[in-house]
């Protein structure tokens, strides 16, 4: 991902898998924030192989 500048992002998420996701982040040392970015850059890398880049956009 390009640049230093993180857009601020409001999640809603249950409590369970909010739950789940901070013992997963505390396995792999991450706070739960990098754990979801690393979580959907993954989820990115995998659509773009199977879909092709996605094109980044001037706003």
């Amino acid at each position: 991902m390009a640049g230093n500048y993180y857009q601020p992002f409001s999640l809603r998420i249950s409590e369970e898998l909010h739950r789940k996701l901070k013992v997963v982040a505390e396995q792999h040392k991450r706070s739960e924030n990098k754990e979801i970015e690393y979580i959907l850059e993954e989820y990115v890398r995998r659509f773009e192989s199977e879909y092709g880049v996605i094109p980044e956009t001037d706003k």
